[in-house]
């Protein structure tokens, strides 16, 4: 039984609201970067990756003390330079005109309210390095208020605005030659003695980020004191350094933070991280959850400073385990589980002024806001409906989300608290959105092979005519444990895909959140099981439609989503005509000992290759490499060389046997890239051979044909 609807489009987003600022918005200054539309562009009107990087793309936002205004970050992308500038805005809570406050060289980010709302702060690289900024609320009267040698990388203002505390790169180890041997000093080499020799994208130098408490004195910060002196490891923590994980209480006494206290060989095998709160007057720190053995991450202080907030994973080695909001009562050590009976995850968890919590959680394949009590009431689900909202920010009672769908990047949403209706406040991208045509995303529910029903998208070229047939991409999705959602990607984007003229195939297969966590953990061990049944399911169910044309479908992905597509290039029974893998596992033996976060191949192949587990058996037998043998379709490979998560060599070793197989075969390598591919001009290449390799080998088979019948 398959159900199929309509779900919304960018032209009608409005339809969501009960009222809509026009956000194009009067700037305080011209915009660096003129991203405006060319003629030719409006007049095609139609999706294509230089129109995608005209978009501005709206985050960090934060609500004022009295709720009245939001402030948020504008980046903007200069294809031409390629570099982004990124700025502060604002607009006013109720609706109203979004209007640009900051200017000028650099970017701005990390964005905070002093605590009467008569000042904000943020980080700037306008001087160079980033240092704390402050401004008034209309970006007025700007001063500098750091000047911290080698610049800072995160920080957060106390409550009374007091104190502050910054993260900085502090050498603690001797990892070059250099400088164990002196007398060389043109030496290059690193030397290890354990695991985790780097990490992603960077070779572990023996540098860690660390927290630093300074004093606000006569509108300046001072040097700050270093909390963690001499402690080998990262806090807020490798590989995403994310500032969210650390917190002051309301007293501006205490400072919590996240923090995985371990190195090489045991960093390598656990994901055991957790909260730590240092006291300011004592000068000491204390673990508050030890003995929870999973991740234990973003503490946030109740109002009255007596509890702590945290979301926690149970099992040690599982990054993907279910996200659990607890609350930690300090006087006492008691501990409450408050989404016991809730099987989804917690997440940008925040106290409210009445003992409620607010946080988001994937559900089927959306992100919804939802709250919960302390008391151990249900959780309720505030809002509804196909978006993703991927962050949200509170103060004076008004609460502002972000909001993305599969036809929109983000853009800001006020909530209504009582009945989680959504109000449009800013339209970032309105000149786009007006000139664009975006195609119909259908929700559309398939039976898998063990009669469970998967939700997948659907995503059709813009005027899509019935009675005509298209093309077919199935998107294989990464993580593994990576929802597909409403989610907006700049590089794997649904529509700009549908408006080359393909229909897209976008399944929720096993080992994605927001369906239980029994569907999500099913994945871990089976690989090459029930999820890649899935994804053929959906394919096939999409395929026996009319307008679907079966002869000319592709296959591609990233990541698990790139072992999807190598494992399939040998098991796909002839129904695909090409195939696209970007930073994918290829080869699960030589994956092994390649990569560095070893809790995950242990979690999810079942350990080493050679271990005698049935489970690790099982996945080295079935790895991609296996089944070269059966390759016998043309090929586009992606890599990054920085890349350590998933090593580069994976893809050469693919790209490898696809030419020795005598399969057409394209390897993309980008010298400065790592698992993403994030600089504007590396993207557009990435488009470009990404929809030329489809266009010639599925969306005109035909012509390839014909081409090398003459030669």
């Amino acid at each position: 039984m398959k159900k199929t609807t309509t779900l919304l489009l960018a032209g009608a987003v409005a339809a969501l609201t009960v009222a809509c600022g026009d956000g194009a918005g009067k700037k305080s200054a011209p915009m660096k970067i003129d991203n405006s539309l060319t003629e030719a562009e409006k007049s095609a009107g139609i999706l294509t990756p230089e129109v995608m990087w005209k978009m501005g793309r709206v985050g960090g936002s934060v609500v004022s003390p009295d709720g009245e205004t939001v402030l948020y970050t504008v980046s903007d992308y200069s294809m031409k330079d390629d570099k982004s500038s990124t700025h502060i805005w604002s607009v006013p809570t109720a609706g109203g005109e979004a209007v640009q406050i900051t200017d000028g060289a650099g970017k701005e980010s990390s964005i905070q309210w002093g605590d009467d709302g008569s000042r904000i702060y943020f980080l700037s690289t306008r001087s160079g390095e980033a240092q704390l900024w402050s401004a008034a609320p209309d970006g007025s009267d700007l001063r500098q208020l750091s000047a911290i040698e080698g610049g800072i990388e995160g920080y957060g203002l106390s409550p009374k605005g007091d104190k502050v505390y910054y993260i900085k790169r502090v050498q603690v180890e001797k990892r070059k030659s250099s400088e164990v041997f002196p007398d060389l000093p043109d030496s290059k080499a690193l030397i290890y003695d354990d695991l985790m020799a780097r990490h992603w994208d960077y070779w572990d130098d023996g540098s860690y980020l660390h927290l630093f408490v300074a004093e606000m004195k006569d509108g300046r910060m001072a040097e700050g004191v270093d909390i963690m002196p001499g402690e080998p490891w990262d806090a807020p923590m490798a590989p995403y350094f994310d500032a969210a994980e650390i917190a002051w209480n309301n007293a501006g006494t205490q400072l919590a933070y996240t923090c995985k206290k371990m190195k090489g060989k045991q960093y390598a095998l656990s994901t055991n991280s957790d909260i730590y709160i240092y006291d300011l007057a004592a000068g000491t720190t204390v673990n508050i959850t030890e003995g929870m053995m999973g991740y234990d991450k973003y503490p946030r202080f109740s109002p009255d400073d007596s509890m702590v907030a945290f979301t926690s994973m149970e099992r040690d080695g599982n990054e993907s385990d279910k996200d659990r909001l607890f609350i930690a009562v300090l006087a006492t050590g008691e501990k409450k589980y408050l989404t016991k009976d809730f099987d989804y995850n917690a997440g940008n968890v925040t106290w409210d002024g009445n003992d409620k919590l607010w946080f988001l959680s994937p559900i089927r394949a959306t992100y919804q806001l939802c709250k919960v009590g302390t008391d151990g009431s249900q959780v309720e689900v505030v809002t509804s409906g196909a978006h993703d909202l991927n962050a949200f920010t509170m103060g004076g009672g008004k609460l502002v989300a972000e909001l993305t769908t599969l036809s929109t990047p983000s853009e800001l949403f006020a909530v209504n608290l009582t009945d989680g209706m959504l109000s449009q406040l800013t339209n970032t991208n309105k000149e786009i959105y007006d000139n664009i045509r975006m195609g119909e995303v259908r929700e559309r529910w398939v039976k898998t092979t063990d009669g469970k029903q998967m939700l997948t998208w659907v995503i059709l070229p813009p005027d899509f005519d019935s009675t005509k047939t298209y093309p077919v991409l199935l998107y294989c999705q990464g993580g593994p444990q990576s929802v597909v959602s409403q989610r907006w990607s700049f590089r794997w984007n649904f529509q700009l895909m549908a408006a080359q003229g393909y229909i897209v195939v976008a399944p929720n297969r096993r080992g994605l959140p927001s369906f239980g966590q029994e569907w999500l953990d099913q994945i871990s061990g089976d690989y090459s099981g029930q999820n890649i049944r899935d994804y053929l399911s959906a394919i096939d169910d999409v395929a026996r439609e009319p307008w679907a044309d079966e002869t000319r479908m592709g296959c591609v992905g990233a990541s698990y989503g790139g072992y999807s597509v190598y494992f399939l290039a040998g098991n796909h029974q002839k129904r695909f005509k090409a195939f696209i893998a970007h930073c994918g596992m290829f080869n699960f033996e030589s994956m092994y000992c390649g990569t560095e976060e070893l809790w995950f191949p242990n979690n999810d192949l079942g350990g080493s290759y050679w271990s005698d587990s049935p489970v690790a058996k099982r996945s080295y037998a079935n790895s991609p490499h296996k089944f070269v043998k059966n390759w016998d379709t043309p090929i586009l490979i992606f890599s990054g060389l920085n890349d350590f998560r998933i090593p580069y060599t994976e893809n050469l070793q693919a790209y490898t046997a696809a030419q020795l197989m005598g399969v057409p075969a394209r390897l993309v390598a980008f010298e400065n890239e790592a698992h993403q591919v994030f600089k504007p001009q590396n993207s557009l290449v990435w488009q470009r051979e990404f929809f030329g390799w489809l266009d010639k080998y599925v969306k005109n088979p035909q012509q390839e044909t014909a081409s090398a019948a003459k030669q």
